[in-house]
């Protein structure tokens, strides 16, 4: 189900039945001329649209503009980077409504800047937004203190039978590392092209890698949608996994 078609009853329901409410956090950023912009919010979409017909979720609107960073090009290609505290203070106000709303399962799904687990700006916004944002909470719901109270001395073991705090919300790699070392990764080459051509073949336009000599494009003409179609299945294998 997509947040944006559902109704108020839909959403009590999977409130109280914690069903995963997932976020697909992206960029508008350049990709080459054979690669569309919104290609990292994309190939997040499209696999949670995918995972949505094996497993019951909530699909929430992507957040499109983020620290994209000017790394690969800058304005003038058509990047719109958002500096990171300005971006963690919107994504934090956004998970706001939703954890002050009742959501206890939220997930926030990254494909940007996100090699081999390793937590870069956009990343790291969403996770200091989303553990404060906790923190916050519990001392509004529970008081200032509350752990230290005698009534949480079994905090410790209760954390994995029952309401665990930390799991409120999680942010994961559309790829985790192990997917990564089974597959590839890269920036609008082989791997990118072939996950966005799987979902969305008409985002790839593997005509136009001639028009560029950038060097990170050029393997791209290796890529084909037979092999993201692959990179989709165990992408799909290990979201299942662990948005629960």
């Amino acid at each position: 189900m997509k947040l944006e078609t559902i109704f108020p009853k839909e959403i009590e329901k999977a409130k109280a039945g914690k069903t995963p409410l997932v976020i697909p956090v992206g960029t508008i950023e350049y990709h080459g001329p054979h690669c569309s912009f919104g290609c990292d919010t994309l190939i997040a979409t499209g696999l949670l649209e995918r995972l949505e017909k094996e497993k019951e979720l909530i699909i929430a609107p992507p957040i499109w503009y983020s620290p994209a960073s000017y790394a690969v090009a800058g304005p003038e290609k058509g990047t719109v980077h958002v500096e990171a505290n300005v971006f963690e203070e919107y994504v934090k106000m956004m998970l706001k409504s939703f954890l002050y709303g009742g959501w206890k399962n939220i997930y926030l799904l990254i494909h940007h800047q996100y090699e081999q687990e390793t937590p870069l700006p956009m990343t790291l916004a969403c996770m200091k937004a989303a553990k404060t944002l906790t923190f916050e909470y519990l001392e509004l719901t529970r008081g200032q203190g509350w752990w230290g109270d005698n009534k949480n001395k079994e905090f410790y073991d209760q954390l994995d039978e029952g309401d665990n705090p930390w799991n409120w919300i999680t942010v994961l790699p559309c790829m985790s590392k192990q997917v990564q070392d089974m597959t590839g990764y890269d920036h609008a080459g082989k791997y990118e092209c072939s996950i966005l051509s799987a979902l969305y073949p008409e985002t790839v336009i593997k005509e136009r890698i001639k028009d560029s000599d950038e060097w990170f494009i050029q393997n791209a003409v290796e890529s084909s949608p037979e092999y993201g179609e692959k990179m989709v299945a165990l992408c799909l294998e290990d979201l299942k996994k662990k948005i629960k």
